[in-house]
């Protein structure tokens, strides 16, 4: 799915560099102490205290630390999800079997380093049975929009999801500052219904059904 002519494109790479050079400033010490935060107020989230199955992802670089959530949900017994890049960036999913279960895999000749399921896959529509979805980002606006990182590969994700009529709760994993006024928003952009940071949790919108 190319994104090259959309409208709001230009604004969202610039966006990108400048949330990514704040990003790569962050300390081990920094990631370390925002992992354990994001991790403490996301599992007081009422969505994924009563999940069955999260679909998730494993934080690589500067990103939000996710291990130590994936671990604790694990631990309750949730199933967890994560998943596998495919060569057209579309994700494929497998089960989390604990930090030992992860593979490390290159991508784009080697350029991209990503944390990936080592197990059975399960198929692109696996996502579909998840109760909720945990969405990597950049940001996040006061509207719930969400800017990702511009490989499309969630906007995939989303798009499933609506075709399978799926209802999953949508929330994004960012740090304090990455909750912003606006985010250039495209025709294809979905909100997301929460966002969890380091400091609590905001939600966008009433959930139904």
């Amino acid at each position: 799915m190319s994104h090259i002519g959309r409208p709001g494109e230009p604004d969202k790479r610039s966006l990108r560099r400048e949330l990514l050079s704040v990003r790569n400033r962050l300390t081990a010490d920094d990631l370390r102490e925002t992992s354990a935060a994001l991790a403490a107020r996301a599992l007081e989230l009422p969505e994924l205290a009563g999940a069955g199955t999260v679909a998730a992802y494993v934080s690589v670089g500067s990103e939000p630390g996710t291990l130590a959530l994936l671990d604790t949900l694990r631990a309750r017994g949730v199933r967890v999800l994560l998943p596998a890049l495919m060569a057209d960036n579309d994700l494929d999913w497998g089960v989390y079997e604990g930090e030992g279960s992860l593979a490390r895999v290159r991508h784009g000749g080697g350029r991209m380093e990503l944390f990936e399921p080592s197990g059975e896959r399960l198929g692109p529509d696996a996502v579909t049975t998840a109760d909720a979805v945990l969405l990597p980002g950049l940001a996040v606006d006061t509207r719930g929009m969400r800017l990702g990182r511009g490989g499309g590969s969630y906007d995939r994700v989303l798009e499933r999801l609506e075709r399978a009529g799926a209802r999953p709760s949508l929330v994004v994993l960012l740090y304090d500052t990455e909750v912003v006024e606006q985010v250039p928003e495209e025709a294809h952009d979905r909100p997301v219904h929460a966002v969890v940071t380091p400091s609590g949790v905001r939600r966008f919108g009433e959930r139904t059904g």
